[in-house]
């Protein structure tokens, strides 16, 4: 996901000066502009002089950016200043304010607020969601002892601001349910394997920072608290296959794995790979990668990690930007080879005895940077690599498990994770049609041709390709967004799966935009979303492919 501050965004592009005080231009238009029907565009309004009431029609003036009220004799400010929703400055100095409305807080994108030589004892909590808020000025008001000596610290206006948000009375009822989504009914007249898959991103806690999510209130935003909410919503979905993303290695081993084990789950995990580099203190709080499944359907035949960076150097072959760009980025791929068990198949013949079907799972999260869209199609197409090596290799595994399997293709496929990559993008088009082009703009300027025809295959000019036949399970008719902030709403959560051996039969649907809209939830996390990821859900209809002369079947 985007990790941007955006305050650190906006005050290297704003138009403040050194001070924090907004610098103020007046342009006049010349008589040939007038003359030639040029028409005059503004979005600041200044108000002085003796003015006691402010008129309703100032409030549907919503294009407003700045508003300057300072130097009047208002006692009051209505309610209805929320719908100037643009407000960026907002000065109402030098007024005769005794109390604020709440819905003050509503005016989210406010950089400054100055109320200073005013009445003010009391502030309301609401002002705690002026996450965006970088002057506000108080003085001169006889403000109450605990707002004063929050305000009076060196980094008063972040603190007081944090602990009015943290104090605010969350008002906010719990979203409705998701809706289960039905696609397709069940083969009722031959062997199938029906198995759900979740795959989440929970947001590890040292990514759930203050700076990050200003928004949420701290509380809200630690682990403690998040990991309950998590885990219940992991345990309600009750998923046969859980592919996590973002998982601390302490949290994994001391509360995922213990956790789940005790619902039946066994799992898998690796952290990024610079925790090799780090000590035991440091380590555990690297975040990586699990896969859990249900070992009354699947059992485990072997894991495999997938290092990116491990894979740019064996094959940059010198490249300056393969070296620079891609091998720094330490992101993980997990992959585990999986067997059904008899209990995981429906609609079998009585005299029949079932071998295992075996099921390539791998989740990835792929690096989050929008301006490396060249390393995230790197990634993938290195990925798409080593999934065929794994599927090769396994194929010598099973048989000296004596399991009778023909070739790779036998092996079932389902891969999915955080691939931080929108639906239009290369890392997309590459996976849903098995091919990109050479000269794809995720490229941007860089050649990776001779490192890339070295591991892929270029069955057409100017082609990279791959041979998994797989759709997504998602698309953005069915859910607008998987990852959902104040910066960034979008599609960046994946589940694909072999679409010539499984059928979707149904999947988890969005949260209720409805839920949003009415509430103003303007990101996640929040005190009722634990992550600022949605978890995906689909249940999947497998057939075997064990080799036609066996037929999955020994009679």
């Amino acid at each position: 996901m985007p990790r941007i501050n955006p305050k650190d965004k906006y005050e290297q592009s704003s138009s403040y000066n050194s001070s924090g005080l907004v610098r103020k231009t007046t342009t006049y238009m010349s008589p040939e502009d007038q003359a030639s029907g040029k028409k005059a565009t503004w979005n600041e309004l200044e108000l002085t002089g003796s003015i006691r009431n402010l008129t309703p029609s100032l409030f549907q003036m919503s294009h407003l950016t700045g508003l300057n009220l300072k130097n009047n004799c208002l006692q009051r400010i209505p309610p209805d200043i929320c719908q100037l929703v643009n407000l960026r400055f907002l000065d109402i100095t030098n007024n005769k304010l005794r109390s604020l409305p709440a819905e003050l807080g509503e005016l989210i994108h406010l950089r400054e607020l100055h109320l200073a030589n005013n009445h003010l004892r009391m502030l309301p909590y609401e002002l705690g969601k002026l996450f965006n808020l970088i002057v506000l000025n108080l003085n001169g008001n006889p403000l109450s002892k605990d707002f004063l000596s929050l305000y009076s610290d060196p980094s008063g206006t972040q603190k007081l601001l944090a602990y009015m948000l943290d104090n605010l009375q969350v008002t906010t009822p719990n979203p409705p349910p998701r809706p289960w989504i039905p696609l397709a009914r069940p083969a009722a007249n031959r062997p199938t394997c029906i198995f759900t898959v979740m795959c989440y991103n929970v947001l590890c806690d040292k990514y759930a920072t203050r700076q990050m999510y200003s928004y949420c209130p701290s509380w809200a935003l630690s682990w403690e608290y998040r990991k309950k909410g998590i885990l219940e919503e992991i345990q309600h979905y009750s998923a046969d296959i859980i592919n996590l993303q973002e998982v601390e290695m302490e949290q994994f081993y001391n509360f995922f794995m213990p956790e789940l084990k005790a619902q039946g789950y066994n799992g898998i995990y690796s952290p990024k790979s610079r925790a090799k580099h780090m000590a035991e203190a440091e380590r555990k709080y690297v975040d990586g990668c699990a896969i859990f499944y249900r070992t009354s359907k699947f059992t485990l035949v072997k894991e495999h990690l997938v290092e990116f960076n491990q894979l740019a150097m064996a094959n940059a072959d010198g490249l300056e930007h393969m070296l620079n760009r891609v091998m720094p980025k330490d992101n993980i791929g997990l992959a585990a080879l999986l067997q059904t068990t008899e209990n995981a198949w429906e609609n079998a013949p009585p005299d029949a005895q079932f071998i295992s079907q075996p099921i390539l799972v791998c989740t990835a999260h792929i690096h989050w940077d929008p301006e490396f869209c060249d390393v995230k199609l790197i990634q993938t197409m290195m990925l798409s690599n080593e999934i065929k090596t794994i599927l090769e290799e396994s194929v010598q595994t099973l048989r000296s498990n004596n399991v009778n399997i023909a070739d790779p293709n036998s092996i079932q496929l389902v891969l999915c994770g955080d691939f931080n990559s929108l639906p239009e993008s290369g890392v997309i088009e590459f996976l849903s049609t098995g091919r990109v082009s050479q000269d794809h703009q995720d490229f941007k300027t860089f050649s990776y041709k001779s490192c890339l025809e070295k591991v892929l295959s270029c069955d057409k000019p100017n082609e990279f390709t791959h041979s998994f036949k797989l759709a997504s399970a998602y698309n953005d008719e069915i859910m607008p967004f998987t990852n959902y902030t104040f910066e960034f709403k979008g599609i960046i959560d994946y589940i694909f799966y072999a679409k010539n051996t499984m059928t979707p039969l149904g999947l988890l649907g969005p949260i209720s935009q409805e839920w949003i809209t009415q509430n103003k939830v303007i990101g996640c996390p929040h005190p009722h979303v634990y992550s600022d990821h949605f978890p995906l859900l689909v249940e999947l209809e497998m057939v075997p492919t064990i080799s036609a002369a066996m037929n999955g079947i020994i009679r």
